[in-house]
């Protein structure tokens, strides 16, 4: 069967977050899944299937780390509906039936896709005692983002203390359910973004996650809230690094972004 490998949020080869992509016609055991997931090795691998014409979505979507299964991802999402609209396989909004219910991915006529999400809803919480040693820097605030996106929000005091971040991953593990999101304001917003972040999610096998679509939900309404904008850009400060254009819309977060396939080959096992 024919797998490909598609970096997201990103309009150029080998940035942006790489994806593993398989078009199935049922989704088999989940034990091969898993394996596929482990043997690709990205921070995800997605697994689609048609759905018939009477179902309330297209196709069906499930996404894996090499860890285990998430229920929500932003960037294979995106690498999904990239591969379905390029090859001709599906034209026009796609809506796929996962774990976060249904989840529509549009494309725009600049090559572009715009993905329809649930917004994550933010708590505001006390920084947790050793965070700040684990990440080593001091949180701001801190917020939980709910069951879906299951990680804890810090607000850094700028974008050179995020980008310098060297964490301690084991550490981290302790503090959410997935993982932690570092966020700070934009050191000069002429460079094209509203604010940067960096994603590290232990739990789910993946030390640094290059660029996340569903953290993004919960960025969203923090940074919009804090800058008085509904439509930002957010920069993932990882080194390989990708753009996300957030629309914050009440209960959904709309993420925009490009994709390129950089692999296109066969999976024989």
């Amino acid at each position: 069967m024919r797998i490909r490998i598609v970096d997201a949020f990103t309009d150029r080869p080998f940035a942006g977050n790489p994806a593993g992509v398989l078009l199935l016609d049922a989704f088999p055991e989940d034990d091969w899944l898993q394996n596929v997931a482990l043997e690709v090795n990205h921070a995800e691998t997605a697994f689609a299937h048609r759905l018939p014409g009477s179902a309330e979505a297209d196709w069906a979507l499930r996404w894996f780390t090499p860890a285990t299964e998430v229920a929500m991802c932003g960037h294979a999402t995106l690498a999904t509906a990239h591969v379905l609209h390029t090859t001709g396989t599906h034209t026009g909004p796609v809506r796929f039936a996962t774990r976060s219910g249904v989840l529509i991915a549009t494309p725009a006529d600049d090559g572009s896709i715009t993905l329809d999400f649930p917004t994550a809803p933010l708590t505001a919480v006390e920084v947790p005692d050793g965070v700040a040693e684990a990440l080593g820097a001091e949180p701001l605030t801190a917020f939980d983002t709910g069951p879906s996106v299951g990680d804890l929000v810090v607000e850094l005091a700028d974008e050179k203390t995020v980008r310098g971040l060297t964490p301690d991953h084991k550490a981290l593990a302790a503090y959410s359910t997935r993982g932690l999101i570092a966020t700070a304001r934009a050191e000069d917003p002429a460079r094209g973004y509203d604010f940067v972040s960096r994603c590290f999610f232990p739990n789910v096998g993946i030390d640094e996650d290059p660029v996340t679509g569903s953290a993004h939900t919960a960025l969203a309404p923090y940074w919009s809230e804090r800058l008085g904008r509904p439509d930002l850009t957010g920069l993932q400060a990882s080194p390989r690094s990708g753009l996300v254009r957030t629309g914050l819309r009440g209960e959904r977060t709309l993420l925009t972004g490009r994709a390129i396939t950089v692999i296109d080959g066969e999976l024989h096992a």
